[in-house]
């Protein structure tokens, strides 16, 4: 989580002179784009070509070999053929600048990158037709089994013990519970968490691990219209919130947000888990686990953001986005029970199977 006075605060005209100090490109048009505790900006040069203007906020820039294996990684994906972002080389040739700057609570370093703008608009825009979450599923996938293969110096750093947002790391969520005080909603909370304890924490040692991308959400997720019908994926951003973790945490997290973005949140989970297993078939224990995991992560969602809320409270709107859809998700899942959702998810998922293979025969 980041701190209170962490999230950078430049001014257009003070990126645009950075711009051409570190880059040499001279800006035509900078516009600020949304962000949860960085700063980003959008930037087209005389020089041609779109680009965004990632600021780090300065408790992420105090580690920069993290911030350099997630650009790797980045690169890595694009380079295997996923749409990811690229950063593109200072002057100097560094991919990662440290800028110091008092955004008005003294002098504070910030990490500074220039990366590729990628075309589309976010999946949140657009109808979540089964194809296009089965889509979503599959590339979610892909993303995680070209991730196993990385290699990097500073690779272990991706373990990241107490971060926050891991759901490796669920249980972390008990110190932030008290923001839900009064709300109905905590008692919710505080079951899945236990349910988490006593139903997850067992089976992990059968989860086969790997690196997670860990926001696979409805804003990270870029689409354009493709040619038949319907939409591609064209972009994959933000690799903040990378982790070591397992397969199952992916699809768990990409499940989440679809629904958050859904008419029939229910309807979400089959599409995904059909797409995501094309690729990823998931063992016994993955499967029994789903459930309390989707879960888990909309009570990770639901608590940080009401914890930020109260960090940030100018910054409600978009800090509120996922949760504030998730309330009623949460609730309703909680309602229907394991089984029942379950039963759901994964008889969708092989009807969705059955009839993807016959069309390609």
């Amino acid at each position: 989580m980041a701190e209170k006075h962490s999230k950078p605060n430049f001014s257009q005209s003070q990126v645009s002179d950075m711009v051409k100090r570190l880059f040499g490109l001279t800006p035509s048009e900078i516009r600020s784009l949304p962000s949860y505790d960085d700063q980003n900006f959008y930037m087209a040069p005389i020089e041609g070509g779109e680009y965004v203007v990632k600021i780090m906020n300065s408790e992420d820039s105090k580690n920069p070999a993290l911030i350099e294996v997630q650009t790797y990684a980045m690169s890595f994906l694009h380079q295997n053929g996923l749409p990811a972002q690229t950063a593109l080389p200072t002057t100097s040739g560094q991919l990662i600048s440290l800028e110091e700057l008092d955004c008005g609570y003294g002098s504070q370093k910030y990490l500074v990158r220039l990366l590729t703008y990628l075309p589309g608009t976010t999946i949140s825009k657009v109808p979540l037709t089964p194809q296009l979450l089965y889509e979503t599923g599959k590339t979610a996938a892909r993303m995680d089994k070209i991730l196993e293969k990385l290699e990097h110096p500073h690779l272990s750093l991706l373990q990241r013990e107490k971060f926050i947002w891991s759901l490796s790391n669920v249980t972390l969520l008990e110190e932030y519970i008290n923001v839900l005080d009064g709300d109905p909603l905590q008692e919710v909370v505080k079951s899945v968490i236990h349910q988490y304890k006593t139903c997850v924490i067992p089976k992990r040692s059968s989860f086969r691990k790997c690196v997670n991308h860990g926001d696979f959400n409805d804003l990270n997720v870029l689409v354009q219209p493709c040619d038949s019908e319907g939409y591609k994926i064209s972009g994959i951003l933000d690799f903040g919130d990378m982790n070591s973790g397992y397969y199952i945490h992916e699809l768990a997290i990409t499940i989440m947000y679809m629904m958050t973005e859904h008419p029939r949140p229910i309807e979400v989970g089959g599409p995904v888990l059909a797409g995501w297993e094309s690729v990823l078939p998931l063992n016994e224990m993955e499967k029994d686990c789903l459930y309390v995991l989707v879960l888990s992560r909309f009570c990770q969602s639901l608590v940080l953001a009401r914890y930020s809320v109260k960090l940030h409270p100018e910054n409600t709107e978009y800090l509120m986005i996922s949760s504030r859809k998730g309330v009623h998700i949460l609730q309703q899942l909680w309602e229907l029970g394991k089984e029942h959702v379950e039963k759901v998810w994964f008889q969708d998922a092989a009807q969705f199977s059955d009839r993807n293979h016959v069309l390609l025969k």
